[in-house]
């Protein structure tokens, strides 16, 4: 036979593939090539970040600390390990190393086997497969072609075809013909179960070719070992370049030979996506899918007039490409090879083979919603006013848009008109979209009542209290629930905007996350990385995000948004250059510092900080002061009396900060218990006391708030704590106990001595009996939600929302004014519309977003 060595064209080129497409390469879906499913394992990048200071030195010429881990794997010593630069470098040096005069191969098999051969000059014995039996290799039929100095070559599973033998009867052959040398190739022996391998017991005439690049998704960093008796690795070593395994190489070969737990993952996903695949491809017309045991399956078209090559052509014109099989020995033009991958993968791979083989009988596949995430380097970095921005910009420009998040943590929640409590910021969102609020847009909300635990809301509805632990534990089925909850939103409408929480970089969090990258990956949305550069460190923790990520999830990652700038953005531009060098990611917009937009905020953190609304505090404004309580919850009832220019809101902390305010309010709370525990231990609730005896502030209590007016609190369920019962600061006549219902409504009401007929909604598990009090507050009817003192000087509410009402806010601020001499006038100076502030919003994040790209990430 001719030494003329055959140049084939392999999977996996995506450079060639993507021109032949015409189609960048990171919208082809290349099934051509045989790499993990599951991607890199997570410690990759870390791991080669750690040692890229050992670059400046030249490498271990032996591989000495990863030979002596695969030692240790394989029960062997380490001079039967030779470590190379991947199974491909050495599988061209056996041939002249082992000193072999010809070689037996059985075929189909992997095309590069001959060319090493044909390089040294053997003569070369094919001996074809049957595609009866799916061409499985029996060793028997390997014995009447054996002779002295022969090498023999077969593949563990065999590439393409993805079967194995039994290793058994090849070891005994072996053993019986100790002058002939046997090359197993186990690249693809690890996505099986490894029971064939022919590692253990192995021959001193046998030598097993391993590569590690394909197992572990590192083709790009070329990876591979053989083993052998010490004398056979010996004469091998001789013809292997000096520094063949680069340092990062050696280091990525020890931590994954010590990784068991990603293979056993691997193997169980392979095998399950396996089986998938090939019942869906045995489902189209024409095609012959051969039964395999690796990461791959081989296929034979028999469709006259269509060769496989073709059928290539077309599907990668849609983005798919195939590895045609003309090029392996012993089988023709009909034959092709698909790679496993994920569930969704594999799904658009059907789809377009259908679209070829049988268009007619192709069932309209219901496409994802085209879907767009929001998710942050940490909290209160601006995701839900970007959100909502992005709402309102999709709904100016005539999409029906729906916002969502799978989970909430906030004391911050609104009841809908069904009676289902849900977070506020999704019903800034909802409005944003014109739509009225639902609890599916929010269906799991965390509302902390200590330091570890929370009591949860699925579904609007309250269904106990975990510690955070314990709902670790149930998020896998708290997951289902939230899917189905976005399949049935996203079915009804025609984009999706979905924000995140927290940091997706919270690695301790990260194996039950159901909010961020596992959400995005399930509604197949592009992430938008969203930083406030306000508060400093922002190209770090875009750098450092994307650290922490895995290579999955750093391709969900469309690009950064950088939140909350002051000054030129002019000046960024070193800057977005070294965050795109880093992270291989665009900067996709530079939002500046929007001020007094008069939005509610995205949780308490703002509230935290006291940075409410309002000027500087002097003579023509009244002063109004909020207790931060620890506990505070539906903090945004605020925001209205923060709006208002004749007011100066202030938060109160201790008792030197809580001064002669004209009206302190006490806000709600998610664990009275503890707040107003709280408030007589720092000294607060003493300080209120002396207010009320001075009798000019005007003392208001919302919900926990006015319970803890009252003269007595008890919890005989335990529902918020363990503290059972407390007095309260008895300056109402009212007591409270705490129900195991909770009340959740919305209400309509009239408060008595204004007149003005006030909306919003009630979130309570207090039952307060105030026999001897006039009611203040009470609703169509009746009921009264809401009493206060004879003097009018001290009174509470259960209605969140009572300042909303811009009538009944005037009236209020008009007595307060009133009481110090001033004039009142009656006059609205602000009002509480949040539809101009939206567009407001909208305006400012439209200018400042990259809308084309994000558009084209929409796939509008």
């Amino acid at each position: 036979m001719t030494n003329q060595v055959r140049i084939h064209h392999h999977g996996g080129n995506l450079r060639r593939l993507s021109q032949a497409a015409g189609l960048p390469a990171e919208e082809l879906l290349d099934f051509s090539a045989n790499i993990n499913p599951l991607g890199p394992p997570e410690w990759l990048r870390p791991l080669i970040s750690s040692v890229v200071s050992d670059l400046v030195h030249y490498p271990d010429p032996d591989a000495t600390e990863l030979t002596e881990a695969l030692a240790d794997l394989h029960r062997i010593t380490a001079d039967q390990i030779l470590v190379g630069n991947g199974a491909t470098e050495l599988l061209q040096l056996l041939p002249l190393a082992l000193g072999c005069s010809s070689l037996l191969l059985p075929v189909p098999s992997y095309a590069d086997y001959e060319g090493p051969a044909r390089l040294s000059g053997l003569s070369i014995k094919r001996l074809p497969l049957s595609p009866t039996n799916g061409f499985v290799l029996d060793p028997g039929r390997l014995v009447p072609h054996l002779k002295p100095g022969q090498l023999v070559l077969v593949g563990q599973p065999n590439n393409p075809t993805g079967r194995t033998f039994p290793a058994a009867i090849l070891r005994r052959i072996a053993a019986e013909h100790p002058a002939t040398r046997f090359v197993v190739d186990e690249s693809f022996i690890g996505f099986t179960g490894g029971s064939e391998s022919l590692q253990q017991n192995r021959p001193d005439n046998l030598l097993v070719l391993t590569s590690m690049t394909k197992l572990y998704a590192i083709p790009g960093l070329r990876l591979g070992y053989l083993t052998g008796s010490a004398d056979q690795i010996r004469k091998v070593r001789a013809y292997l370049p000096h520094w063949s395994v680069n340092s990062i190489a050696q280091a990525v070969g020890v931590r994954a030979v010590q990784d068991a737990d990603y293979l056993l993952r691997t193997r169980v996903f392979v095998d399950q996506q396996r089986e998938s695949l090939a019942a869906a491809l045995s489902g189209l017309p024409d095609l012959t899918v051969y039964p395999g045991e690796a990461n791959f399956l081989l296929l034979r078209l028999d469709r006259p007039g269509l060769a496989a090559r073709r059928l290539a052509d077309q599907a990668l014109q849609q983005g798919i490409a195939l590895r045609v099989c003309d090029n392996f020995p012993a089988l023709d033009k009909r034959y092709f090879r698909v790679a496993v991958r994920t569930g969704p993968e594999q799904q658009r791979l059907c789809r377009v083979l259908g679209s070829i083989l049988a268009p007619a009988a192709l069932k309209t596949v219901q496409r994802k919603t085209p879907a767009i995430m929001f998710q942050g380097t940490g909290s209160n970095a601006g995701k839900s006013i970007l959100t909502a921005a992005l709402c309102r910009i999709l709904r100016q420009d005539g999409y029906d848009v729906a916002p969502f998040k799978a989970q909430n943590m906030s004391l911050n929640s609104f009841v809908t008109r069904q009676g289902g409590e849900m977070g506020r910021a999704q019903v800034l969102q909802a409005q944003a979209c014109r739509l009225d609020p639902e609890v599916r847009m929010n269906p799991v909300l965390l509302k902390p009542n200590s330091e570890t635990g929370s009591q949860v809301i699925l579904c609007g509805k309250a269904v106990g209290t975990t510690h955070f632990r314990g709902y670790a534990e149930q998020r896998a089925e708290i997951f289902k629930t939230v899917q189905r909850c976005y399949d049935e939103l996203a079915g009804e409408h025609q984009v999706m905007v979905l924000e995140g929480a927290g940091s997706p970089a919270e690695v301790n969090l990260k194996v039950n996350d159901i909010v961020n990258m596992n959400m995005a990956r399930y509604a197949e949305a592009p992430v938008l990385l969203v930083g406030d550069i306000d508060r400093g460190g922002l190209f770090a923790s875009f750098v450092g995000t994307m650290e922490v990520l895995s290579e999955a999830e750093r391709a969900m990652v469309a690009g950064f948004v950088i939140n909350r700038f002051r000054g030129d953005a002019t000046l960024l531009g070193d800057a977005l250059e070294y965050t795109r060098l880093h992270t291989g990611k665009p900067v996709l917009g530079t939002v500046p510092y929007l001020q007094n937009l008069g939005l509610p905020e995205e949780d308490s953190v703002s509230f935290k900080q006291g940075l409410l609304p309002a000027g500087v505090k002097d003579a023509e404004l009244l002063d109004i002061a909020v207790l931060d309580l620890p506990h505070i919850s539906n903090f945004t009832d605020l925001d209205p009396l923060g709006l208002d220019p004749d007011v100066s809101l202030r938060v109160v902390r201790t008792p030197a900060e809580l001064g002669r305010p004209d009206a302190l309010i006490i806000p709600g709370s998610k664990n009275t218990l503890l707040d107003l525990q709280w408030l007589r231990q720092n000294g607060l609730a003493e300080g209120i006391l002396d207010l009320a005896v001075a009798g000019h502030c005007e003392i208001i209590g919302i919900c926990g708030g006015f319970q803890m007016l009252g003269q007595r609190i008890s919890d005989p369920h335990g529902i918020e704590s363990g503290a059972g019962e407390q007095d309260g600061l008895g300056l109402l006549e009212a007591s409270t106990v705490l129900a195991e219902l909770k009340s959740t409504l919305q209400s309509r009401c009239r408060h008595i001595p204004s007149g003005c007929e006030l909306t919003g909604y009630e979130i309570h598990h207090g039952i307060t009996s105030a026999a001897g009090l006039e009611p203040l507050i009470t609703s169509s009817d009746g009921i009264m939600i809401g009493a206060g003192s004879p003097n009018g000087l001290v009174w509470g509410t259960y209605l969140h929302g009572i300042f909303d009402a811009d009538p009944f806010r005037r009236w209020l601020i008009d007595r307060l004014r009133q009481r110090k001499g001033w004039q009142a006038d009656g006059i609205i100076r602000s009002c509480y519309d949040l539809e101009p502030a939206l567009d407001r919003l909208a305006a400012a994040v439209r200018s400042s977003l990259d809308m084309g790209q994000i558009y084209r990430l929409l796939r509008l």
